[in-house]
């Protein structure tokens, strides 16, 4: 999946308007156009599409967070260059306030049965030996439970 793809569905499971992205945006202390934000939404076949980097969508999960959960005193975290499915599964767990039960619980909707060891596998470092790579249909059944749990009136999955 693409960063746009990513925000998207993010934006679409949690009924989240484009006001409130820019707010998210804002909470790890980065100002973005409504226009830039209206452009990594559209589809890809736009004109006026533009193509999200990784840090941008860093940023707007470290808002996400800090806009769920609080804003912390002090420095802000850095967003990273790089993001991994890995790192946008953690940061949308942690932004949602979800333990493992309730990763398990939403993947369930859609589906997905994990075990608590396996869940906690995606949310280890990489270089821990029971590391395992979240694969885009992960983060897909993910998002999908997501928007399933927050908006049962959907009546399709985004995915």
């Amino acid at each position: 999946m693409t960063n746009n793809e990513i925000l998207r569905r993010i934006q679409h499971a949690l009924n989240l308007k484009n006001a409130q992205v820019i707010k998210a945006f804002e909470q790890a202390d980065v100002t973005v156009a409504h226009d830039k934000v209206g452009n990594w939404l559209k589809d890809e076949s736009d004109k006026s599409f533009t193509k999200m980097k990784d840090k941008e969508l860093a940023v707007f999960l470290n808002g996400f967070i800090n806009l769920k959960r609080g804003k912390k005193e002090g420095d802000q975290p850095k967003p990273e260059v790089e993001l991994t499915n890995n790192m946008i599964f953690m940061k949308l767990r942690i932004a949602l306030n979800m333990k493992a039960e309730d990763v398990l619980d939403v993947l369930e909707v859609v589906g997905i049965s994990l075990s608590k060891y396996e869940i906690g596998a995606y949310f280890r470092k990489p270089n821990n030996k029971n590391y395992k790579n979240c694969e885009d249909q992960l983060l897909s059944d993910f998002l999908n439970g997501v928007q399933f749990t927050n908006r049962p009136d959907s009546e399709e999955f985004a995915g």
